[in-house]
């Protein structure tokens, strides 16, 4: 089915509704996200101005607003530009000036005419014993009293667009609403005591008191309903599509995995085994996994990859791991090699590194089956790189993937598995809607023997102190990571703070200082990094692209200057790189003075746990879930009517709604069913219904 016919109306362009002209088209389509005037409806108000207190001029309060009755008494215009216009008027009761500057003298004359009743409205102050009221929001005849004394909603605004145009805008979107039919489950709706679709769209942009701005208002909570019900359905249809793409059964008896097991100087912890029965039971099933593990780092998802390949390679399939840059991937061949071996398995690592014959002869070894295992960064995806026969994929740090490159991978090859490792926690309600597609493991325990970082907080004035403190570290043999501040969205100035830094520490310490950067070459990153790695840099300066991945386990002191600036998810990704090794390992937050009520909180709870899904979830309380993972590509959904901190138990419920519709009705063809594709269609979720055309 293409799009229903009767939401035409909300996917015209914006520039059809009124005010909304070639020169601000633009500007509203980066305001509302879209340029559609399904967008302008989805602009929530952010407050609203009360023009319904009619107090008489003797009892009106300094600086509120007010809406009332006056006469004209007396013009004084201004002698020459800059100054103000004064309009004397009174009620009977008390007198006021109306000030204006700039206003030409005829349009004054016209609004407001001596010895005529006027209705203003807007700003009431006390100045110099004297009540005035400077530019009046509203002016008119007292017939028009009823379309002044209004409540007036108030919209987030960008340069160039006035809350005068967006209400215009959205008046007219207002107009063109359809009557859609009900997608919602009728008792649901009910108990809730939630409007339909067409009232809740109106009742937004009317609100009518502060409880009407509430992410609680039944109007709003419906809304957000349909935004994450459409968010689950998408993700649910997809993952029923996936899933149903020729499965395969392994069977494998685990000799191969005992024989790694066996090289371990440990037992595995509770949390990996749980994991690993999660992993055995989606391979062992005909269906295809889909399962994202989250574990914190450190907390060995890395040995439980390797024990997953295992069921695939003993079952005379190949198996490959994909991580984010090259220098992971060459890690991952130091640590899966080590096993690789104890279990007998060939491998390969295919990198950009990788050039000429030398490439050609891994690509023969991959397409032939005698690598068993492919090593490799997300060039693995590329069309030009065939498998004999690829039974599972490992993804490695997905945040940076979302549901689409997923869904690339998996047609790889015949029924691959999808196995996807993630070391940033990530909140309950964010999982559901990133990766709703997949079943989710959780490894929550630590291995015994890491030991817990030592954070400390310091005031930017002592950071002299804290180098002294470092230099005397460094000579016994430690490393450092210093990291620089994000500085708005400006990777020109994140440079500058960094080589500023640099420079300061390179006059210190010389030629044991090194420098990585967001600007450099992969390969200029990886030879700096390679240098810290082997000891021959002892301090690495760097803005946030160490956050990923890196293991120097030598390296046990972590600086962030103005910590203030990163979000906690971010400072735990960051303070993750040290405490990998036998020394105690310090993470020091450097805050500027004047630090705000959140930032103070941020910091406090980085001292007071290292638990990265406890530190997720307050992320996800201060920040809210657009920038949880602190990268704007990271396959994360952004939601225009839902608030998951607010809205989060609706998410829960919206999952259960999926799960039961799906099992009732999988190709969505009852009346429901076919109300719930054009609430898919509203929120522009049509590759869903392109997967269900598909089966």
């Amino acid at each position: 089915m293409s799009r229903p016919f009767e939401l035409d109306p909300l996917f015209r362009a914006i520039s059809t509704l009124p005010g909304v002209g070639p020169k601000t088209a633009p500007l509203f389509e980066k305001l509302m996200r879209g340029g559609k005037v399904v967008d302008v409806l989805h602009h929530k108000p952010i407050d609203f101005i009360d023009r319904r207190f009619s107090p008489k001029l003797k009892d009106a309060p300094d600086g509120k607003i007010a809406t009332m009755d006056v006469r004209i008494e007396k013009h004084s215009f201004a002698p020459r530009r800059g100054l103000p216009s004064k309009i004397n008027a009174n009620d009977g009761t008390g007198s006021i000036d109306i000030i204006y500057f700039n206003a030409h003298k005829d349009w004054i004359t016209k609004q407001l005419p001596i010895g005529e009743i006027c209705v203003i409205s807007g700003k009431v102050e006390h100045y110099q014993g004297k009540m005035q009221m400077v530019h009046p929001d509203m002016v008119g005849k007292p017939d028009e009293r009823d379309a002044i004394e209004t409540i007036e909603p108030i919209y987030a605004l960008t340069a160039g667009v006035t809350n005068k145009t967006v209400k215009k805008a959205i008046n007219g979107a207002l107009g063109t609403i359809p009557k859609l039919s009900e997608w919602l489950d009728a008792e649901y709706k009910k108990k809730n005591k939630w409007p339909d679709w067409h009232k809740a769209i109106e009742a937004l942009h009317n609100p009518n008191d502060e409880a009407g701005l509430s992410p609680a208002h039944p109007a709003r909570e419906r809304l957000a309903y349909d935004e994450l019900l459409a968010n689950q359905l998408s993700l649910a249809l997809v993952r029923l599509h996936q899933r149903k793409l020729n499965g395969r059964s392994w069977k494998p008896e685990n000799k191969l995995r005992n024989k790694i097991l066996s090289t371990l100087p440990f037992e595995l912890t509770g949390a990996q085994q749980r994991t690993l029965d999660d992993i055995d039971a989606d391979m062992t099933s005909p269906l295809r996994m889909l399962r994202l593990v989250q574990g914190d780092v450190g907390s060995g998802k890395t040995i439980v990859a390797a024990c997953a390949m295992m069921n695939a390679i003993e079952c005379g399939a190949q198996a490959a791991i994909m991580a984010p840059t090259e220098i992971l991937a060459q890690q991952h061949e130091e640590s899966f090699g080590e096993w690789l071996d104890a279990a007998g398995v060939t491998y390969v690592t295919l990198t950009g590194r990788n050039k000429g014959k030398e490439r050609e002869a891994i690509l023969e070894e991959i397409k032939s089956g005698e690598a068993q295992v492919v090593i490799g960064t997300h060039a693995l995806f590329q069309d030009t790189i065939e498998f004999k026969d690829l039974g599972l994929a490992v993804i490695d740090e997905q945040h940076r993937f979302g549901v689409h490159q997923r869904l690339a991978l998996s047609q790889k090859s015949n029924g691959t598995d999808v196995l996807v490792m993630t070391a940033t926690p990530i909140p309950r309600t964010l999982t559901l809607t990133a990766y709703g597609d997949m079943e989710v493991s959780r490894i929550d325990e630590k291995p015994p023997g890491r030991k817990p970082v030592d954070t400390r907080l310091l005031p930017k004035e002592k950071v002299e102190t804290m180098i002294d403190a470092i230099a005397r570290q460094l000579e016994k043999g430690a490393r450092a990571y210093w990291v620089c501040p994000l500085v708005e969205d400006s990777e020109f100035l994140d440079l500058q703070a960094a080589e500023a830094r640099y420079d300061i520490l390179r006059e210190r310490f010389g030629a044991e200082v090194g420098l990585v950067h967001g600007k450099m070459k992969a390969q200029e990153k990886d030879d700096v990094m390679r240098d810290f790695a082997m000891g021959h840099i002892k301090i690495l300066v760097a803005t946030t692209v160490i956050e990923v991945g890196v293991n120097v386990p030598e390296a046990n002191i972590m600086v962030i200057e103005q910590a203030e600036r990163f979000g906690l998810s971010q400072l735990h990704q960051l303070r993750g790189r040290v405490g990998r090794g036998a020394a105690k390992s310090f993470c020091f937050l450097v805050y500027a003075a004047g630090l705000g009520q959140t930032a103070k909180e941020r910091l406090r709870i980085m001292r007071e746990t290292e638990d990265g899904f406890v530190i997720a979830e307050k992320d996800l309380e201060l920040r809210g879930g657009g920038e949880i993972l602190g990268t704007r590509q990271s396959g994360m959904p952004t939601f225009k009517l839902a608030d998951l901190t607010a809205h989060g138990d609706l998410l829960v419920t919206a999952r259960d709604d999926t799960k039961l519709i799906l099992h009732n009705d999988e190709n969505l063809e009852s009346p429901r069913g076919i109300a719930l594709k054009t609430l898919l269609y509203l929120f522009e979720q049509d590759q869903a219904i392109t997967r269900l055309r598909a089966g």
